[in-house]
């Protein structure tokens, strides 16, 4: 990160890591992950335990997400006092755990969906994390960070770049966490396929 480029100006947002290509893994070399062959009840059951471990665990780790992510900003922009800064971490460490609990609400209301309806990931209702601590950054005066194009398209309300990549981000056991679940609903939809192209 290069910082705050001055008081009143944009600045760079947290390091992250690079955004990911649109091109199929196999295409650029990257395993393809395994899906295995389950029982839809089996494959049911791991999707729910999978979901439940990753509601758990965002909620846990937002509130801390959110005071490191301020902290972080606020010391690259350096125009706050000391006194100052820790008093608007510890509102964003507030603003990230009623972000916890509004998110963890919307992850339960999607988990609830039968896997081949749900309309959105995980990952897109986490992201909206963003909007209490970037709340929180605002009041403090804190200038729009520099984002690339990609970024302002995508999330052009996040003006911090707060945005999450990856759930590594916020706790990298999250990150495995998440996969698991993706593989779980990957296996019920594969299950009820194979049921579907079955003898009739």
């Amino acid at each position: 990160m290069t910082g705050v480029e001055g008081e009143g100006e944009p600045a760079r947002p947290p390091d992250q890591a690079p955004r990911r290509s649109e091109e199929p893994a196999a295409e650029l070399g990257f395993p393809v992950p395994y899906i295995p062959a389950l029982d839809e009840a089996i494959a049911l059951e791991r999707l729910a335990e999978a979901g439940e471990a990753l509601v758990v665990g965002v909620g846990a780790a937002l509130p801390a997400w959110a005071a490191r992510s301020a902290d972080h900003l606020l010391s690259a922009w350096g125009a706050l006092e000391p006194e100052r800064r820790r008093a608007v971490v510890s509102d964003a460490r507030a603003a990230g755990a009623a972000a916890a609990r509004r998110v963890a609400a919307d992850l339960r209301d999607l988990l609830a969906i039968d896997p081949s309806e749900q309309r959105a990931t995980p990952l897109e209702i986490i992201r909206t994390a963003v909007v209490e601590p970037t709340a929180v950054l605002a009041a403090a005066g804190m200038p729009d960070v520099v984002r690339d194009p990609f970024d302002e398209r995508a999330w052009p309300e996040d003006r911090f770049g707060l945005a999450p990549r990856t759930l590594r981000d916020l706790d990298p056991d999250l990150a495995a966490i998440h996969f698991a679940w993706g593989i779980a609903k990957a296996a019920v939809l594969r299950a009820r396929a194979g049921r579907a192209d079955g003898p009739r």
